[in-house]
């Protein structure tokens, strides 16, 4: 028996959207499932070298909830390069000035530290509001426990 090797144009003509509801659901919990569409781990055509993930859509990220003490313990850091360029902000300031940057970095660190990371974290599109403008996508309602 051989093993099954996903065709790199195919596994990109069947790509699927799906939309994530964000509001009152727990950061990691989101995160873990958008990853998982992401790298395509859901489907049986999965094979770890190629991009054979889908597209999504994840909607109220101003609304997600943090666990514990998160929301003022949790430092997102950024580097310029620069000496003395480190900028650090507590988890409850990032959600006021850029709330979808909460989800973005949670998925961003579960997907692969490659260039097929990169393409993978592309197809992920996070907003802090309930409008997106994907509808045309169709993108199927997932939930997350």
């Amino acid at each position: 028996m051989t093993t099954f090797i996903a065709n790199p144009v195919r596994a990109t003509a069947e790509s699927r959207w799906h939309l994530i509801d964000a509001e009152g659901r727990v950061l990691g919990r989101i995160a873990t499932v958008a990853a998982r569409l992401l790298q395509g781990k859901h489907k049986v055509i999965y094979t770890p070298f190629l991009d054979t993930g889908d597209h999504v859509v994840v909607v109220n990220a101003a609304k997600v909830k943090l666990t514990g003490r998160k929301e003022d313990q949790k430092i997102y850091r950024q580097h310029s390069g620069y000496e003395g360029g480190l900028r650090e902000e507590r988890a409850r300031l990032l959600r006021q000035r850029r709330p979808q940057r909460l989800v973005e970095e949670a998925v961003r660190g579960m997907l692969p530290k490659t260039k097929l990371g990169e393409a993978m974290y592309r197809k992920l599109k996070v907003y802090a509001g309930p409008d997106h403008p994907h509808a045309g996508q169709k993108p199927s309602k997932r939930e997350v426990a």
